[in-house]
């Protein structure tokens, strides 16, 4: 197994929730350590996808780490260097535009925001809506900056959602390896 430190933090988009689960699992069984993080919402909220209690179970169960719930538990991640790379997956139009904000609100953003002071790589899963409206702004933003990553994405369905944007999510371990490696998985738009 691998040694680098995996961070993964989830966020909404619960319709995502069961494809990123899959992609865990593999990072799992490629990497020695995968410390999980959880947006608020993640944790309260139960949807027609699925209960707040069983997914975090479900998270702990694959991760065998108990989920980062808080912004106090979180930003020990920076000044502790505790990962190598940080996946955020699914990443929501809502996270995307605090990263390029600076806002630092969640435990999410405080993973994303602790970890980049070491000067290490963010991998963002984009699941987002608005992400050709709303939040194409601060996607660009992102997409500029040093350190972060992007899972090769693109529209979900442009009939139905024309602004809806989605990550190939079964790229998540792959997009990894090329971050670690400072370099962006190509191409990174999906047709």
């Amino acid at each position: 197994m691998k040694q680098e430190r995996v961070g993964f933090a989830l966020c909404g988009s619960f319709c995502t929730h069961q494809a990123v689960l899959k992609e865990l699992e593999h990072l799992c069984g490629e990497y020695e350590t995968v410390l999980p993080v959880v947006s608020p919402i993640s944790q309260v909220t139960d949807t027609r996808f699925g209960a707040a209690k069983d997914f975090l179970a479900k998270v702990e169960e694959l991760t065998g780490h108990k989920a980062i719930r808080t912004i106090a538990e979180a930003e020990p991640i920076g000044p502790k260097k505790l990962l190598d790379i940080l996946v955020i997956a699914p990443c929501t139009g809502n996270t995307i535009g605090k990263l390029a904000a600076g806002i630092t609100d969640t435990p999410v953003t405080m993973a994303a925001k602790a970890h980049l002071r070491n000067d290490r790589p963010v991998v963002i899963a984009v699941a987002s809506n608005d992400g050709l409206s709303g939040a194409a702004k601060n996607l660009g933003e992102l997409l500029v900056r040093k350190n972060y990553f992007f899972v090769p994405f693109g529209q979900d369905d442009a009939e139905r959602k024309p602004c809806s944007l989605m990550a190939d999510f079964s790229r998540i371990s792959e997009t990894v390896r090329w971050a670690l490696d400072g370099k962006q998985l190509q191409p990174l738009l999906l047709r």
